[in-house]
């Protein structure tokens, strides 16, 4: 986040969905192709050479923008295939289906063939159209039947948008209570456990269940927040967790902390961004095997629009790729 932002941070991380921005004169079509522009961003821009932390190497950042439409804004989640097919959920109930461009060395430099969809609702009106409560698209997984989920908090749920289009239906949910605006922030598919299973995580607590389609939710591992709010996770190739967590000081500015966990929910290992490096709201997390055995991780930022109460902040859609393999153990 930029300087001049400082003094709306606060509150802009406690009210994430805010509706500041005018609807495009158009209304954004279901399917409308958009032109996504890239700005290439160091990973250090006190030290434009930096490019890695720890074992983390920097694949390549964008700050992405759109001259077509005003709605590429407040990105809360993300998920890439290995095919680099992105699919991305907005907070106002935008879905982005794009693929990511990578140079000849593999660097992320932007997105291509992007399409943004504005969801509806079970009744068949637009999410957009019920008011902020209704909106707050915060996490999204596809399952392997095509079929995506996505997360909403206020009025806490989960739909699930058949392979093809077609309405939305209530998917489980955890039965719980949820905190106002800090519950489903988190969520994956869970291949492992079956075909229709999902695992959400809330954002306060770091709770995790595993739900499924087909049946309800059960309570899972606990993931150690320690103070920042769990924003986001993925499935790590072979088991294991990586989750993000997001936390705002007026004497750091944002601090994103990425953690890989292993199935008996060990650290593995971790990164810290904040402030030089290039950071923002990074709210969204995709873990995504390569071919020469790495992983690389896309974090997505939701600038919450760009404005609060009317005043520009300098936040930006940053979209940042790292390169990651495990740490040897033992001699080597």
């Amino acid at each position: 986040m930029r300087p001049a932002a400082g003094l709306f941070a606060a509150l802009l991380l406690a009210g994430c969905a805010a509706p500041i921005a005018p609807l495009p004169e158009r209304p954004v079509a279901v399917g409308a192709a958009i032109q996504v522009d890239a700005e290439p961003v160091p990973l250090d821009p006190t030290d434009p050479r930096r490019d890695r932390i720890g074992a983390f190497v920097y694949a390549g950042g964008v700050a992405l923008t759109s001259r077509q439409t005003s709605r590429l804004h407040g990105m809360s989640d993300l998920k890439v295939s290995a095919d680099g097919r992105l699919l991305a959920i907005g907070d106002q109930a935008d879905m982005l289906e794009a693929r990511v461009v990578l140079d000849a060395g593999g660097r992320l430099t932007g997105l291509t063939g992007a399409t943004l969809v504005s969801l509806k609702a079970p009744d068949g009106l637009d999410l957009f159209a019920g008011g902020q409560r209704e909106y707050d698209s915060e996490g999204i997984a596809q399952l392997p039947s095509g079929d995506v989920v996505v997360s909403f908090e206020q009025h806490d749920r989960i739909l699930v948008f058949p392979k093809g289009g077609g309405l939305p239906r209530p998917a489980p949910a955890p039965d719980i209570r949820y905190v106002d605006n800090q519950g489903m922030e988190a969520l994956a598919s869970a291949p492992e456990v079956a075909a229709d299973a999902y695992r959400v995580g809330l954002e306060s607590s770091g709770h995790t269940y595993i739900c499924r389609l087909s049946t309800t939710c059960a309570r899972d591992r606990d993931l150690p927040v320690e103070g920042p709010d769990l924003v986001a996770f993925d499935n790590m190739p072979g088991g294991g967790l990586a989750y993000l967590l997001r936390t705002y000081t007026a004497a750091r500015g944002n601090v994103v902390k990425l953690r890989i966990i292993d199935r008996q929910g060990r650290l593995v290992d971790a990164l810290e961004l904040a402030r030089p490096l290039t950071v923002d709201n990074l709210e969204g997390l995709a873990a995504v095997p390569r071919p020469n055995g790495a992983v690389r991780f896309y974090l997505i930022a939701d600038d919450n629009f760009g404005y609060y109460a009317g005043r520009p902040t300098g936040q930006r859609t940053l979209l940042l790729a790292f390169d990651w393999r495990p740490r040897r153990e033992g001699p080597r």
